[in-house]
């Protein structure tokens, strides 16, 4: 009886043992342009979305002048830009409408933001031929260089949202 009670335990003990482990695995490693790509992304992503929850919701609507894009603006402009940049990589935006004006509550925009991330994450891992020649913005480029752009474009506003942050009194997390 003993033995079949070590049985029956050590059945219902494997299965969790293996999902725990497969759990802990860590994904592989990509190598060459697109693990560099991926590990930019994802400590820009990181940062704006760490700043996007560290701003006070009432400074959302800040803007520095009244002609100029407020907290949540830039925030919704980024989406946009991960929406609309993967199109160059053959991948449909969904239909969000004019982001700027839809989303200005804190909540909202980091959902949203999230959102846009996943869009464009999805939309470059589908990127097989990173040589591809596309015409982006009038100009010859390549899969690899809508790549470049979108990092450029995330990098850039993280820079201003930086700034915004700032003047609202917010440190940057990371730089405690």
């Amino acid at each position: 009886m003993n033995v079949l009670r070590s049985l029956v335990l050590l059945l219902l003990v494997i299965p969790t043992l293996a999902e725990a482990r497969m759990q802990t695995a860590p994904a592989p490693k990509l190598s060459g342009f697109k693990g560099e790509f991926v590990a930019n992304l994802n400590e820009v992503q990181e940062k704006i979305l760490e700043l996007a929850e560290s701003t006070p919701a009432d400074a959302y609507a800040w803007r520095p002048a009244p002609d100029v894009r407020s907290i949540s603006e830039v925030y919704m402009h980024i989406a946009g830009g991960n929406y609309f940049l993967a199109t160059f990589l053959d991948i449909d935006a969904p239909k969000v409408g004019d982001l700027e004006k839809k989303f200005t509550k804190k909540t909202e925009v980091i959902a949203e933001l999230k959102k846009s991330f996943d869009h464009l994450r999805s939309a470059a891992n589908r990127v097989s031929d990173l040589e591809k020649p596309v015409k982006m913005f009038g100009n010859q480029t390549s899969h690899r260089g809508v790549l470049v752009t979108m990092l450029s474009h995330l990098h850039e506003h993280l820079g201003q949202s930086i700034a915004y942050a700032r003047m609202n009194g917010v440190v940057p997390p990371w730089s405690r």
